[in-house]
């Protein structure tokens, strides 16, 4: 290719890769609907974008340590002390039985589907037994589901991947030994793989606990130790034996994640970006691989291959998984749906195949087609179905906002009271012990444990929260607050105002706006408040009273906005809260 060329094709992959992920955040879908379709079309219509001609030969090389370093992503993830009791040991038997079952029927069909051999067909198995959190956790999040379903969901999508990447690997070895092909299962042959990967695993951790406990580094240089620590450490393995690099890369991540004493630097904003581009890049290089003729003379086996999986592997394995479990009927039914296939199979087939098509063995072009054809069928079905299922079900949680309201003071309880009475799903969070037995005397649902750590823990209940409002009477602490939470919610993280004699240590500028903008501050609440001015709700079409202040809007549908100074339109159905004057003087302190 020519220099032109390359710039072309680099400058549209990174640009597919970014424009598809913003593209489906805008829809609320996985972002694999949209980046193998643009994959697949700029591969079809052009040269530039296809990676054997783009990158050339070492392509399988970037894709492994590109995987590697999602897989030591995924790893980070995986807090196992958060996996508990009924939790556990029915992820664990969703694990279990999904990966003997759907590797047991995939090597059962793919013979007599495709006309592949055995090894092939334990290849293909292997692969798909993944589904990952990064299609998953996409998807419940459109759905709603049940906090039960949602959470088992999640931590068996997060738990398969490094499991199926592992076995992957054992079979990939396997067959490169001769095992399955000769029908003699050399055992020592993909031992020595785990091996190097378990010892390449240690040697990450070893290096991270030097770099990030002993040496202290920050965020920013502790997160590009863990960039070279992993890539160094797969390549290094991947050099010992062909793949092993990914196991060690799971290992170093779970044990980073779980062995006490790390001074972890939290992983956003660059290491998550970082991972979220290698997502995208990879999706739209192995889609661009996969040519239209390759797939005619798979097509319609995949469909049928995609209903087994979908309409009988898959419920199998819920239904035998769950009996006994604190899982409901309708609960037990819907895990039965949701199995999409991800990253990791999309990425261990373009790395497993190329290697063994070189290899001589026969079929194995069919591996990245077969994959690419079942990622695309499961996303499809379970992106459009998995709504109205869960809603046929009575499954979907009921729409509704859900704050975080920081701060114990008496005025703010009595402002989430009458956001509760509003319809609002209302959860709050004090420091102190008076302040929380407060909430606690209330009635309202207290947040557990460290606010900043909260936000800095990706797995953390944050994600149900749709908007925070810091009402502490600690201004500086407000506004770091809002820096440090403004990425952990999906909605707005908003500050009470300061008073105007205020002087924060912290730039309030940098923090974003305020819940009810400049002109009513915490002094004019907590003044309100002492003087006998109270929060009630009320709808909206009622008669407003004299004095009224409105400080926050309830839709019917359920969504929260507050009011920052203009007034907002209002419909029938929807709810008020406001500020009454206060009995003493009737005054508005806001003006």
């Amino acid at each position: 290719m020519s220099e032109d060329d390359i710039l072309w094709g680099t400058a549209l992959t990174v640009t597919l890769a970014v424009g598809s992920q913003i593209l489906a955040g805008r829809l609320r879908v996985p972002a694999l609907i949209v980046l193998l379709p643009a994959g697949f079309t700029a591969g079809a219509l052009t040269d530039v974008v296809r990676p054997d001609r783009l990158v050339g030969p070492d392509f399988s090389v970037l894709v492994s340590l590109s995987v590697a370093l999602i897989l030591y992503d995924a790893g980070l993830g995986l807090n196992l002390r958060h996996l508990r009791g009924a939790t556990r040991s029915l992820v664990l038997r969703l694990l279990v039985l999904g990966v003997v079952l759907t590797w047991g029927a995939v090597m059962c069909l793919a013979p007599v589907l495709f006309g592949v051999p055995a090894a092939v067909a334990s290849m293909l198995g292997a692969i798909l037994v993944v589904s990952g959190p990064t299609v998953v956790s996409p998807l419940l999040e459109h759905v709603g589901p049940s906090d039960r379903v949602r959470r088992v969901l999640l931590w068996e999508g997060s738990l398969v991947d490094p499991v199926g990447a592992i076995l992957g690997a054992v079979v990939f070895h396997s067959i490169l030994s001769g095992g399955l092909q000769t029908g003699h299962f050399r055992i020592g042959t993909f031992l020595g793989s785990i091996a190097v990967g378990l010892a390449g695993g240690a040697v990450g951790a070893a290096l991270l606990w030097l770099t990030l406990r002993l040496l202290s580094l920050g965020e920013t240089l502790g997160t590009l130790a863990q960039l070279a620590t992993v890539v160094a450490v797969a390549a290094v393995c991947d050099v010992l034996y062909d793949d092993s690099g990914l196991i060690a890369a799971i290992v170093t991540g779970l044990v980073v994640a779980n062995l006490p004493g790390f001074d972890m630097p939290a992983r956003r904003p660059f290491f998550e970006t970082l991972v979220q581009l290698i997502i995208g890049l990879l999706f739209v290089s192995i889609s661009a691989t996969v040519t239209p003729r390759s797939l005619e003379p798979v097509l319609l086996p995949c469909v049928l291959l995609v209903a087994a999986l979908v309409l009988v592997v898959r419920p199998i394995v819920a239904l035998l998984s769950t009996i006994g479990s604190e899982l409901s009927s309708p609960e037990r039914a819907f895990t039965g749906w949701m199995a999409p296939r991800g990253i990791v199979a999309a990425s261990t087939a373009t790395t497993f195949s190329a290697t063994l098509a070189t290899a001589g063995l026969r079929d194995a072009d069919k591996i990245l087609p077969i994959t690419f054809l079942v990622i695309v069928g499961t996303v499809v079905v379970y992106g459009l179905t998995a709504r109205p299922v869960a809603a046929r079900l009575g499954i979907v949680r009921a729409t509704r906002a859900r704050p975080l309201l920081v701060g114990g003071d008496p005025w703010v309880v009595d402002l989430a009271r009458a956001l509760r009475d509003a319809g609002a799903d209302v959860v709050m969070w004090a420091g102190s012990a008076p302040e929380r037995d407060r909430i606690e005397e209330a009635g309202i649902e207290l947040a557990a444990g460290d606010l900043m750590a909260a936000a800095a823990d990706p797995q953390s209940q944050l994600k149900g929260v749709t908007s925070v409002f810091l009402l502490t009477d600690d201004d500086d602490f407000n506004t770091l607050m809002a820096i440090v939470m403004r990425d952990s919610v999906e909605g707005p993280v908003l500050r009470i105002g300061a008073p105007p004699d205020s002087r924060g240590v912290i730039a309030a500028d940098a923090a974003g706006g305020t819940v009810f903008g400049p002109r009513l501050a915490r002094h004019d609440l907590a003044a309100r408040y002492q003087q006998g001015a109270r929060f009630h709700a009320r709808s909206a079409s009622a008669p407003p009273s004299p004095g009224d202040r409105p400080l926050f809007v309830v839709r019917r549908d359920g969504r929260l906005h507050p009011v920052t100074g203009v007034p907002r339109a209002v419909a029938e159905g929807d709810m008020l809260v406001v500020v009454t004057s206060a009995p003493a003087t009737g005054a508005d302190p806001a003006g």
